[in-house]
């Protein structure tokens, strides 16, 4: 097998640990070339020590001159800062691999620059593929690179349906935690404070995705993620509510067959999957012990109770620019949310007036859907 040259972008967050864990389990077959972190560089220091990398990018500038004028990086180590910093990374000549793992939009540019500099992408990031996910897959079937899904839920749709022709499949089954909330009562979540919203039952995440998950936003963004994927339309794609996280998600094939994939609710597991794909090695945390008894239980979603997932399937039903607008407005919603000046039933509530100041129309160019971005955050702001 050949080495995987690895660029981890997003190296200090939860997704970029769980990669060092599954590097760190791997040291023969894979190495790290290249990382970046919005401004923790202390973290990507210790990181750059560690794994021996030379080619470290910064994206908060004042951060990266900190950390070139502390000397704690290695000799020789080069520090690049800001997006274009991001951008030069992830064009790392000895890389075949970059891992987009920065939370948001910011890791739209360098996503792209990996693309355009041939090398496959694990994406990490769903915003990317929600905002401009027609232009990252074109772009990727012109360079013929491959975009491997790094979510688990994606990534449990990817090894389902495998080679399988797409006119074999008929539904796309995902599936969902449901959130801290999942049992609460609308009542209860008008009171949630941003320690409340912060407490996954399954996942250690970041906080904007833990929020996400507890609106079910992030379900909302992932259904709008696997129709650019698999190329499948929305109504294509089901939800349904999985409180053991345990089943990551279904395909339902169109002899009536289904096909799950199953492991405990870890990201080593497609983060491995991706980082070696098409080969499969030792896990490096433990996997699902059968003999011991399991439950899994399946029921559908509150549309009622999740306004924000019923605005994203409205935004893929309807397309064009809208998923951006989503994404966006509820970037700046959460925000707003966690620094308390949100009740946290306004988030829904101010994706939908955000939404409503933009008429459904197709994107010619990333430029179109850069603007509708920032357009939504300026209105989504004035909203809150």
């Amino acid at each position: 097998m050949t080495m995987r040259n690895i660029v981890l972008l997003g190296a200090t967050g939860s997704i970029g640990e769980n990669t060092l864990k599954v590097l760190d389990g791997h040291r023969d077959k894979a190495r790290l070339v290249g990382v970046a972190a919005r401004s923790r560089w202390r973290k990507l220091a210790v990181i750059a020590e560690k794994y021996g990398v030379r080619r470290v990018a910064i994206f908060d500038e004042a951060a990266a001159r900190e950390a070139e004028r502390s000397g704690a990086f290695p000799a020789g180590t080069r520090i690049f800062s800001g997006e274009d910093g991001l951008c030069e990374v992830a064009e790392t000549p000895e890389a075949n691999l970059v891992v987009s793992a920065v939370v948001g939009t910011r890791g739209l540019r360098p996503t792209l620059a990996a693309i355009r500099s041939r090398k496959d992408v694990a994406v990490a990031s769903k915003e990317i593929l929600v905002l401009a996910g027609k232009f990252v897959m074109a772009a990727a079937r012109e360079r013929g690179v491959k975009i491997l899904p790094v979510d688990s839920e994606h990534n449990a749709v990817f090894q389902c349906i495998g080679a399988e022709p797409r006119r074999h499949v008929d539904r796309i089954i995902l599936t969902a935690s449901g959130g801290v909330f999942r049992d609460a009562t609308l009542e209860e979540m008008a009171r949630a404070r941003p320690c409340d919203a912060l407490k996954n039952p399954n996942w250690a995440m970041g906080p904007k995705v833990t929020v996400d998950s507890a609106t079910m936003a992030n379900k909302g963004l992932e259904l709008i993620e696997a129709t650019q994927l698999f190329g499948l339309p929305e109504e294509k794609i089901d939800i349904v509510v999985h409180p053991q996280s345990i089943v990551h998600s279904m395909v339902k094939f169109a002899d009536g067959s289904v096909l799950a994939q199953l492991a405990p609710p870890s990201m080593t597991f497609p983060i491995q999957n991706c980082l070696f794909y098409p080969r499969r090695f030792g896990g490096v945390v433990p996997s699902l012990d059968f003999s011991q008894a399991l439950r899994l239980d399946f029921r559908a979603p509150d549309y009622g109770k999740y306004k924000c997932l019923r605005l994203a399937r409205a935004c893929s039903r309807r397309g064009g620019i809208l998923p951006a607008v989503f994404n966006a407005a509820n970037e700046i919603a959460v925000d707003a949310f966690l620094r308390e000046r949100i009740p946290f039933l306004e988030i829904p509530e101010i994706v939908e007036r955000t939404l409503e100041a933009f008429p459904p129309r197709e994107p010619e160019t990333l430029e179109d859907v850069l603007a509708a971005d920032a357009e939504a955050r300026r209105i989504a702001a004035e909203r809150i």
